[in-house]
């Protein structure tokens, strides 16, 4: 039961935030548009308490897993009260249509780089020098170094961290002797080792062939102090990492390099929240920003349904300047509505899969 509640809580509380920052960005910018909003909820289904503000009912719902919002004449054909015609997300321009859309995946990606800078803040995890295995029949392994050995530095260049290290090694190439200086029982000494072009794989799981001399990092993880403008910074950065990585992640699925296999969804999703909270808060918070980017990116592919699909209907009506027919937009999102429910049960197949499998 105890399980139970490690999985579950993390999950609910990372779902709901992430929803609700979505929400909030709808709302925020519908309101700085001029569009009215009838109501703006915190979770879905029956109302548990709530209270009204000019046009907009502020709701806490029972089941909270994000929340909605409602915007006035946000369906066409929808009647609107005639003192709140001009109000009306249907009468807006195109442009203020988008904003509005668009407004929701772009909070998730400014709440990353937020989430993202307080986990800064608390100080930049690295992995140290420390060697955590060295793989037999290596250059390393052939070289005499040891696991435990913490590598100090390259051709008298000092190296911090793991990665560090990684990035020295990969510069420098195969086939010529590389003096690496490591800490041994409170001594130094120094060690030739000529790196060899290995097979590896990439986060994608594509082959690449690179240098390498066969050692793996330890466990060992310093933390880094840095100042708010340095960690905003670093923030942004990740961010933009993230962003890559999720898009080049959909573009080798689509593609067919990764298989769906990879795939997980909110059973995968709730193990690692879980996961993470154990670990404690920072990981938990960083897990928090890579699930937003990934929430951000998704729902703005063009799939209608999809805040990236509706982005793509309003570009081509501003391009032909007139509105494009209800029965287009009725198929389309009939389309759109069955692929995600394939992915929906894809990624719950694998997710039970995994289970079953352990």
């Amino acid at each position: 039961m105890l399980q139970f509640v490690y999985v579950i809580v993390p999950f609910i509380v990372v779902l709901g935030i992430l929803i609700f920052v979505h929400e909030f960005g709808h709302f925020i910018v519908a309101r700085k548009l001029g569009v009215g909003v009838t109501k703006f909820s915190f979770g879905f289904g029956p109302k548990l308490a709530g209270f009204q503000r000019g046009e907009t009912e502020y709701l806490l719902s029972a089941v909270p897993l994000g929340g909605y919002v409602k915007l006035v004449g946000e369906s066409e054909g929808e009647e609107v009260p005639p003192e709140l015609s001009a109000r009306s997300f249907q009468r807006k321009p195109v442009w203020v249509k988008m904003a509005i859309v668009a407004a929701g995946p772009l909070g998730n990606l400014a709440f990353a780089i937020l989430v993202f800078w307080g986990v800064f803040l608390g100080g930049v995890p690295s992995l140290t020098t420390r060697i955590g295995d060295v793989v037999p029949d290596t250059p390393a392994s052939r070289a005499g170094l040891l696991k435990g050995d913490v590598v100090l530095r390259i051709d008298g260049a000092a190296v911090a961290t793991w990665e560090d290290l990684a990035a020295k090694i990969r510069a420098e190439g195969s086939g010529r002797p590389l003096r690496i200086t490591v800490k041994r029982d409170g001594s130094e000494t120094t060690i030739p080792v000529v790196p060899e072009m290995r097979e590896g794989r990439t986060v994608f799981g594509e082959k690449v062939s690179e240098p390498k001399i066969g050692i793996a990092a330890g466990q060992e993880v310093v933390y880094r102090s840095i100042g708010p403008g340095s960690a905003f910074a670093r923030a942004g950065k990740e961010t933009g990492k993230l962003i890559y990585l999720t898009v080049m992640t959909v573009v080798k699925l689509v593609t067919r390099v990764l298989p769906s296999e990879t795939l997980g969804g909110p059973i995968l999703i709730a193990q690692i929240a879980g996961d993470q909270a154990r670990q404690g808060i920072s990981p938990f918070a960083y897990f928090l920003g890579l699930l937003s980017v990934n929430l951000g990116i998704l729902n703005l592919l063009p799939i209608p349904i999809l805040d990236g699909g509706h982005l793509l209907f309003f570009a081509v009506e501003g391009l032909m300047r007139k509105p494009i027919s209800p029965q287009i937009r009725t198929l389309a999102h009939q389309v759109g509505l069955a692929l995600i429910l394939t992915l929906t049960a894809l990624v719950f197949y694998n997710d039970i899969a995994r289970l079953l499998s352990r």
